[in-house]
C-alpha cells in the first residue's frame, strides 16, 4: 500500500506551465518531502496526487492503479493542511471521528478507532475538549488524529507545522517522524524548510519552477547537489557560491565550498574581514567580505572570538570543493 508513481503529469492554468511533465516514483512506506521556494509547484503536486486538481497530461497511479480521473475522496489518501480546520463547536473526539461518522461506521467502531488515535498522538486526556481550549500543536495533532483513523494508503502533508512557533515546529517534527515510524504508512510532506525537509525526510524532491532539480537522500543532496540551485539551496547556512578567476583556476565557472568547509589559516588562502559575527553558542556564524571572492559565511565553533571589523584568513577544504560549469550543473 501506499506505492506512488506519476508519468508524464503536467499541471496548466491558461497557457501557463505550472507542472511541466514530471516523472517521480515514491515507495510504499516511504517518507518524502517536496521542497523548494514559494511558487516552485510543491504544493500544487501535491494537490494532483490527492485529486485536488486535475492533471491536464499524464497519469497518476497509486498502488498500480491509474488513479487520475478518480476523485479524491476515492484515492484512499488523507490530506493534513496548514490550517487545522476543526469543527471549533465538536468536541476533540467528535473531530476524529467525523469521518468515520460521515462512511457510516457504527458508534462502538468509531470509538475504538478514536481511542487507538488518541494513544497514538497523546490525546486521550484531551478527547472531551473543545478545539479552542487547546494549544496550536494538540490542535494539530488531533487534524492528524482524524487523517489516521482513515487508515489512507498515504498521508499528505501541506506544511502543516507553518502556523506554529519555532520551538513547537521542531517538537511537531520529532512527533510527525515517531508517527512514521509506528504507522509505516507512506508520507508525502511538502515545505519550503530546507531543516524540516533534511530532518525528515527518507527522500527529497527539491522542486524549482515545477520541475525536479534533484532527488535523492538528505545527505545525498548535502554531499553532492546536481546543481546550483540545489547546492544554493540545501545546507543551512546554505553554500558559498562562487565565480570568477578562483573559480577558473579549477576549471570550473562556479566554486561552491559550504561554510563548516572552511577553515581560519594563519598565511594563504582568502584574506578578508569580519562583517556580521553571530556567536550562537555551539556554533559562531561570520560574513567576512574578502577582495578576491567576494562576501562569504564561515561556520565556527562556539569558542571563536572573532568580531565585526577582525582580520582573518580562510582556506576552503581542498576535497570539499564542489565544482560547476557554465550551465550550472556539478562537474565531475
Amino acid at each position: 500500500m501506499g506505492h506512488i508513481t506519476l508519468n508524464s503529469v503536467r499541471k496548466t492554468f491558461g497557457e501557463a506551465d505550472v507542472i511541466p511533465a514530471i516523472d517521480l516514483t515514491i515507495q510504499d512506506g516511504a517518507f518524502a518531502v517536496f521542497v523548494g521556494p514559494s511558487g516552485c509547484g510543491k504544493s500544487t503536486l501535491l494537490r494532483l496526487i490527492a485529486g485536488l486538481e486535475d492533471v491536464s497530461a499524464g497519469t497518476i497511479q497509486i498502488d498500480g492503479v491509474d488513479v487520475t480521473d478518480l476523485p479524491a475522496a476515492k484515492r484512499g489518501l488523507a490530506m493534513v493542511f496548514q490550517s487545522y480546520a476543526l469543527y471549533p463547536h465538536m468536541s476533540v473526539r467528535k473531530n476524529i471521528a467525523f469521518p468515520l461518522k460521515m462512511a457510516g461506521m457504527s458508534v462502538d467502531q468509531q470509538e475504538a478507532k478514536v481511542q487507538a488515535a488518541a494513544k497514538v498522538l497523546n490525546l486521550t486526556a484531551y478527547l472531551d475538549r473543545k478545539p479552542g481550549q487547546l494549544s496550536g500543536g494538540q490542535r494539530q495533532r488531533v487534524a492528524i488524529g482524524r487523517a489516521i483513523v482513515r487508515e489512507p494508503k498515504a498521508f499528505l502533508f501541506d506544511e502543516p507545522l507553518s502556523n506554529l512557533d519555532a520551538a513547537l515546529r521542531v517538537a511537531m517534527r520529532q512527533e510527525i517522524i515517531e508517527l512514521h515510524q509506528h504507522l509505516k504508512t507512506t508520507m508525502i510532506y511538502v515545505t519550503h524548510d530546507q531543516i524540516e525537509a533534511m530532518t525528515m525526510a527518507d527522500k527529497i524532491f527539491v522542486l524549482n519552477a515545477g520541475r525536479i532539480e534533484q532527488a535523492g537522500s538528505p545527505l545525498d543532496l548535502y554531499n553532492h547537489p546536481a546543481n546550483t540551485f540545489v547546492a544554493g539551496f540545501i545546507g543551512s547556512p546554505k553554500m558559498n557560491l562562487i565565480t570568477g578567476g578562483e573559480a577558473e583556476k579549477l576549471g570550473a565557472t562556479t566554486i561552491g565550498v559550504r561554510p563548516e568547509h572552511l577553515d581560519i589559516v594563519a598565511q594563504g588562502g582568502w584574506s578578508g574581514v569580519v562583517g556580521l559575527a553571530e556567536h550562537l553558542g555551539s556554533d559562531t556564524f561570520l560574513k567576512i567580505k574578502t577582495d578576491l571572492v567576494g562576501t562569504i559565511t564561515l561556520r565556527a565553533g562556539g569558542e571563536v572570538q572573532l568580531r565585526h571589523g577582525d582580520q582573518v584568513r580562510l582556506a576552503p577544504r581542498a576535497d570539499k570543493i564542489h565544482r560547476f560549469g557554465a550551465d550550472g550543473k556539478a562537474m565531475a
